[in-house]
């Protein structure tokens, strides 16, 4: 049960019905995994770079295929966002109709986003490891993003509450291999990336090099202001060591220098009816981050039966802003006319420097034992990872005009001083074991825990303005210090059992855990706006979720049907201590009661769709004297949330495609609310030959003016309607 599918009868009519020259390569030339076994079968490593459907998780952790693993995940190969000329990481999550997005904060800037209702900002990983830095990730070095939904610390570690995102790193192949993308749109779009494969015979039989790079500039259709230039390079080296061992090496650097968008204030509890276009910032401001990764994996196949890797990253990230949130004063009562509004422009001055040593180890053994078959996945990882952010905010930073903002205005100040500069190490050590039952052709039972030490040691300085225009971190009245240390241990747990009546159906119940200590994000610092430490010593929140699905594969394997009921509840969450303001207590409950369904691969040989649907209930269940009611919303959750994608192959030359998207309601705060919307895109692709083929992608067709990214306390419109127009050329 545990084998990889065989090739079906369908995907030979698909491959011999539509063109592989529309691919840009040959069948041989096809990335592919470097730990499969030699085969000379073309359904191995020919598969067609237009498949949006994927058969297993690049995980070794969850060794079963993706139809037999009792989680609802949802894989979004590199074909699919070269199909909608996805550019940044966000762009991707609208596949997932699971994920919504949050705006941008005073302490955090980057991906933001909340999968079934709650954050995971601090679960983003990479290649399977913790990718911690606060930047917005682009997707020129993805092979394919990984959602896993459901509580996951068994094998993550902390958070997880709603789930992970794994982003897949592309990684080297034996045969040569080249390609250039050029796109250009509509809002000033200028983007170009490579992609370059070797084998590197000079580094012994079976070693090859990969290279990607990226260039990228763009301004937000329906926008004033806001601007993203970002540049990328990722070499990456694969080495065969003999006796069945592997090297691999890669590295990522990724620097940003934007001018942030944060979007329009909120009026009262409401949204604004002014243009699109309004932006409240200044020219200047920024958030430039640097990123580099640099990882190092070994993985050494002992026998037929047992295989050990060992993974070592270090990762380093910078970040320097100074950002301008919309505020209008809720004092201001809401009858007055829009043209009498001022907008406050609350500007928020930061620098952070983060980095990562981690260490991550485990073995791979399938054995059978009394007549059941096993497969035990064993491990360990350690890591310690530092932050070193500093606050400072802007004082007499003059107003705006609501509905006449001068984005061109030079940005003035009384002053811009440090308030807060803190210094926090995290130190991880983690272990687990997760074991997989073949008790017979049709019933899996998978059991597995972890249990995690992680030691916070945080301490801060505080400073009192002193009233001068002087530079950021320029020395000003210190007036305290805070020295905290805290440890958390913690256990998590998976257990579930999947059936098989027949192969290509699955029905499986699932049972996880995962844990959120108070300093998850290396932090006790609560709010980059009160800089208050609101939940030091507070003992983790503790999650759990329990699952129910089916998974079926259809038209003989060519199409993934899931269908998933869960619950996820918040034990003990964080909620207003009513005897000491200012800081929290665990007396809360939050409970997400969902359904998921998604359909994705083919449906005729050359007509293939990545589609789903989710249905969110999320509400606060137990509260405490002060804090939320009970029945009230969970931030930034849409009830229903639709997302559809199909691209029909016409003949040996057209492609055309095409999706909308439906994301309901969501609620910033119990009183403030988003309205629902819906967005429409197209797309065609013409290839001249093997070598060059054109692309075109409309985006938001009909300009919908709606809202991407919440706060309490602003909002950030979403782009207009957008054309992009791509170039691409390969060898």
């Amino acid at each position: 049960m545990l084998a990889k599918p065989r090739p079906t009868k369908f995907l030979t009519a698909l491959l011999s019905t539509t063109a592989l020259g529309m691919t840009g390569q040959s069948v041989a030339a096809q990335p592919r995994d470097e730990s499969s076994e030699q085969t000379d079968s073309i359904f191995v490593y020919g598969k067609r770079r237009s498949d949006y459907l994927e058969e297993d998780l690049s995980l070794k952790k969850l060794p079963s295929p993706l139809q037999d693993t009792p989680q609802s995940i949802t894989t979004l190969p590199r074909a699919l966002l070269e199909d909608q000329a996805v550019t940044s990481l966000d762009e991707a999550f609208r596949n997932v109709p699971g994920i919504t997005l949050g705006a941008g904060e005073f302490s955090w800037q980057g991906n933001n986003p909340s999968i079934r209702g709650f954050s995971s900002r601090n679960d983003m990983f990479l290649d399977g490891m913790r990718d911690y830095g606060s930047y917005f990730r682009d997707p020129f070095n993805l092979e394919a993003v990984e959602v896993l939904e459901g509580p996951s610390s068994m094998i993550f570690g902390r958070g997880s509450t709603g789930g992970v995102i794994n982003q897949v790193s592309k990684t080297p192949f034996q045969e040569k291999f080249a390609a250039v993308n050029l796109n250009f749109g509509t809002d000033l779009t200028r983007r170009a990336t490579t992609d370059l494969s070797l084998p590197a015979p000079a580094l012994g039989s079976g070693a090859s090099f990969r290279l990607n790079a990226m260039g990228h500039q763009s301004e937000v259709a329906g926008r004033d202001g806001a601007e993203y230039r970002r540049f990328g390079i990722a070499p990456s080296l694969a080495m065969d060591l003999g006796a069945a061992t592997r090297l691999s090496l890669s590295y990522l650097h990724q620097t940003n220098n934007d001018t942030p968008d944060y979007g329009h204030p909120w009026f009262g509890n409401n949204t604004v009816d002014i243009p699109r276009e309004n932006f409240y910032g200044f020219a200047s401001d920024f958030i430039k981050t640097s990123v580099d990764i640099l990882t190092a994996r070994v993985e050494s196949d002992f026998n037929s039966a047992m295989t050990g890797r060992v993974t070592a990253r270090y990762a380093h990230y910078d970040r320097d802003t100074r950002i301008t949130e919309p505020l209008i004063d809720p004092a201001i009562p809401a009858t007055t006319p829009l043209e009498d509004v001022t907008v406050d422009r609350f500007v928020f001055r930061g620098e952070s420097e983060e980095s990562m040593l981690a260490v991550q180890a485990d073995l791979t053994a399938k054995f059978d034992m009394g007549g059941v078959g096993h497969v035990l996945v064993v491990g360990i990882e350690a890591s310690h990872e530092r932050s070193a952010p500093s606050f400072g905010f802007g004082v007499g930073v003059p107003g705006v005009d609501l509905l006449n903002p001068g984005v061109s205005d030079d940005f003035s100040a009384t002053s811009i001083e440090t308030l807060l500069v803190v210094d926090t190490t995290g130190d991880t050590l983690g272990v687990y074991a997760i074991d997989t039952l073949e008790i017979a052709d049709w019933l899996q039972i998978i059991g597995g825990v972890r249990w995690d030490r992680f030691k916070v040691d945080y301490s801060a300085e505080r400073f009192e303005p002193v009233g001068n225009p002087t530079p950021f971190l320029s020395p000003n009245v210190m007036t305290g210090s805070e020295e905290i240390e805290q440890v958390d241990e913690a256990f998590s747990y998976r257990a579930a059992a999947v059936f098989k009546p027949y192969p290509a159906a699955s029905f499986y119940f699932g049972f996880g855990t995962s844990f959120n200590p108070s300093a998850e994000g290396l932090s006790f610092v609560t709010s980059g706006r009160g800089l208050g430490l609101g939940n030091a010593a507070l003992e983790p929140e503790e999650n759990r979720s329990y699952e129910i699905g089916g998974k079926f594969s259809l038209l003989d394997d060519a199409l993934a049907l899931n269908v998933a009921l869960f619950r996820i509840s918040k034990v003990n969450a964080r909620v207003p201590d009513p005897d000491n303001p200012g800081f929290n207590t665990l007396g809360g409950t939050q409970q997400v009661d969902g359904l998921s369904v998604s359909a994705v691969g083919y449906l005729t040989p050359k007509w293939q769709v990545s589609s789903g649907y989710t249905y969110l209930d999320g509400e606060v269940t137990e509260t405490v004297v002060g804090g939320p009611a009970v029945g009230s919303p969970l931030q930034n959750v849409a009830r229903n949330a639709f997302t559809f994608w199909n691209a029909y192959q016409l003949n040996d030359r057209f492609q055309i495609g095409g999706g909308a998207r439906y994301v309901g309601a969501r609620n910033a705060t119990a009183a403030k609310m988003v309205p629902a919307y819906w967005t429409f895109d197209l797309m065609g692709g013409y290839r001249i030959n093997e070598r060059l083929g054109f692309k075109v992608n409309l985006t938001n067709i009909t300009d919908k003016f709606y809202y991407a990214g919440i706060h309490p306390w602003h909002i950030v419109p979403g782009p207009g309607a957008t054309a992009m127009f791509a170039i691409n050329l390969e060898y």
